[in-house]
């Protein structure tokens, strides 16, 4: 049996000042004592698995109908889903770059720290920890609920109450698991991903045989009705990109990857083709069976194509469905707290956000934070508008942190550089990074733009008052709060090996 040793601890409180707490700590059979800090044990096939695993999600199931509608036509939605992969492709390697010149877990936190400094880094970490990763989150879930409860409400929309109930407790069920272990959180990731890649197979082998019988009406005249405005594209882009999102999710835990030099450029290069190729054949499929008309108005595509092809066995759409977007929801749990630790890590988010569970060695409070943000994210329930809301925050800082790869080619030169992309990559990422942050304000302007943009920018309120002043008071207030909360959550900071 394991013993258990209750020890009083001095730990840093950020400000050269310590604390008392009382800690539990565990000593196993073989008398090696738990060292407080996240593992390495992500390998090869678990890292493909929560790239793949956390793209196919939600968005092919429900992007489809956004981007044609955005497009207008079929030629150019399948146009926009191939560019979509391609993009994500080359951005994942100028991010496979910057993750082998800097293995550190927090993704483009840390990469925009090393390139612009603090604020830059402070403002991202602002904007995903507060909207952009729970919005995800709640967005994948509130997926995962319409079509579990798609087959309860068969002919109309399941009631929202039912699919924001739905999402709640997918949410608490997720952060839960990632709460209690960090193999079992993986494990079931990968289990997922095979469930998910199962029902693409069957998707694309039904519209093969569909289109080989002759079902090609849809794509005749494909480029009639075509919206080309600039707005309408920058949009089309924005649902696709939905999609692939999750393309830069294992530059989040690369401090957890048992060779990162290896899996994690390995990991991109498998990863991401093969879901671009999927796809695009799962959408060709989609149009073997339904007109656009008729996939602009399903509210859930892949079960209308279940129900007409896959009779009587159809209910294993909706199912493999709900398998699929939990395990993306399960991938976005589990990256997300890593940011968030590695940011209170460094001193800019509450110093409890970087605490690990002493027990199970997982970030258990960013893990609940993020949580219960996702919780508040699903009370709009519009899925649309968090998205375009998504995508716009995202792409502001998925730009800079691949103009960061341009600049730390001349400023860092002495980085050690396992992986080299050539410099016209993160140009063309950068460039298109511009266009798709520009295009829907400059072709559909929206107050939710002038928002979201006032709420990055007003993150530096909070870096002025709370960081660059260090304010003592606060710290004071803070530190019997964070004492109680280590030791009811049995969390402290994270050790390093001596």
């Amino acid at each position: 049996m394991d013993e258990t040793n209750v020890t009083k601890r001095k730990i840093d409180s950020g400000n050269n000042r310590s604390l008392e707490i009382i800690e539990t700590e565990l000593e196993f059979k073989q008398n090696k004592p738990t060292n407080v800090a996240l593992q390495k044990e992500v390998g090869l096939i678990s890292g493909i698995s929560l790239i793949v695993g956390t793209m196919i999600g939600s968005g092919i199931f429900i992007s489809p109908t956004s981007v044609l509608e955005n497009t207008g036509a079929v030629g150019p939605c399948l146009i926009i889903w191939a560019a979509c992969g391609v993009l994500a492709t080359i951005g994942a390697l100028c991010y496979a770059d910057l993750g082998t010149m800097i293995p550190q877990s927090g993704g483009e936190y840390s990469y925009l720290l090393e390139a612009f400094g603090p604020i830059p880094a402070f403002l991202y970490s602002w904007m995903s920890i507060t909207v952009v990763k729970p919005s995800s989150f709640a967005i994948i879930c509130l997926s995962f609920a319409q079509y579990a409860a798609a087959p309860f409400y068969p002919g109309c929309d399941p009631p929202q109450i039912a699919t924001k109930c739905l999402a709640a407790v997918a949410i608490i069920l997720i952060t839960l698991v990632n709460s209690l272990s960090v193999k079992l959180a993986y494990y079931l990731q990968n289990f997922l991903t095979a469930a998910k890649l199962l029902i693409v197979a069957v998707i694309i082998m039904a519209g093969i045989v569909l289109i080989a019988q002759g079902n090609t009406h849809n794509f005749k005249n494909s480029f009639d009705g075509a919206q080309t405005s600039f707005g309408s594209i920058g949009l089309a882009f924005y649902n696709g990109l939905w999609a692939y999102d999750g393309w830069n999710q294992l530059n989040f835990i690369t401090e957890e990857l048992k060779n990162p030099y290896r899996d994690l450029p390995l990991s991109i290069m498998i990863g991401i083709p093969l879901v671009t190729i999927c796809y695009i054949l799962v959408n060709v499929a989609y149009f073997a069976v339904m007109t656009p008309n008729e996939l602009l108005q399903s509210p859930a595509v892949a079960v209308t194509f279940g129900n007409r092809v896959l009779t009587p066995v159809s209910w294993i759409v909706p199912l493999f469905v709900v398998f699929s977007t939990f395990g993306a929801a399960n991938g976005s749990c589990f990256t997300a707290s890593r940011l968030t630790l590695v940011t209170a890590r460094e001193g800019h988010m509450v110093k409890l956000l970087s605490y690990i569970n002493i027990r199970r060695l997982t970030p258990s409070p960013a893990l609940m934070f993020n949580g219960f943000l996702a919780i508040i994210y699903i009370i709009p329930a519009d899925i649309d508008i968090l998205i375009n809301y998504f995508s716009f925050a995202s792409w502001i800082f998925y730009g800079l942190t691949v103009f960061s790869l341009i600049v730390m080619r001349f400023t860092r030169k002495s980085l050690k550089r396992p992986v080299k992309v050539p410099i016209i990559f993160p140009a063309i990422v950068t460039i298109i990074s511009i266009y798709l942050v520009l295009a829907p304000i400059i072709g559909e302007p929206d107050w939710a733009y002038l928002y979201c943009a006032l709420f990055i920018v007003g993150g530096l309120i909070f870096y002025i008052l709370f960081v660059y002043f260090h304010f003592d008071w606060i710290h004071k207030i803070m530190r019997p709060i964070t004492m109680h909360l280590q030791l009811l959550m049995e969390v402290g900071p994270e050790e390093t090996e001596k």
